[in-house]
């Protein structure tokens, strides 16, 4: 699976998340002060929202100091789900009920051993097809 990541700090937890996303075998781009860039989180959200939306990734992990913040960007991007978790079971409910393609965590109170835990709820859940019909009220029709 192709994936986009970013973090507005280079954080032990975002320099652990993008480890543990390439151990599972997916490529990984990487945004922001972890990959060597200058960027605030209104950048870095919006960016990895980019990324899911025009399909260069396939979903993307995106964090800042609450989460709120990139979380917020990545959702002004249209046809982005972003999904601000704090456990396992929020992260697969994201993915099951809303189609969830951006997992967001919070750099200051997400432990790596619970951000392994999301990750793997995320990527073991796939989008319950019954609840289409919501997920498709959330665009803005085409004007």
């Amino acid at each position: 699976m192709r994936l986009i990541a970013g973090s507005d700090e280079d954080t032990a937890l975002a320099r652990e998340v993008v480890a543990d996303l390439r151990r599972r075998g997916h490529e990984v781009v990487v945004v922001g002060p972890v990959a060597g860039e200058v960027a605030e989180w209104a950048e870095v959200g919006r960016r990895v929202g980019e990324a899911v939306a025009e399909g260069s990734a396939d979903a993307g992990v995106c964090m800042c100091w609450t989460g709120t913040g990139v979380s917020i960007a990545a959702n002004r991007v249209r046809g982005v789900r972003a999904a601000l978790c704090a456990d396992a079971e929020t992260a697969r409910g994201a993915r099951r009920w809303n189609d969830a393609n951006v997992l967001v965590l919070s750099n200051r109170s997400t432990s790596f051993p619970v951000a392994s835990e999301m990750l793997d709820a995320w990527f073991g859940t796939q989008a319950d097809e019954s609840e289409r019909h919501n997920i498709a009220r959330l665009d803005p029709p085409h004007a």
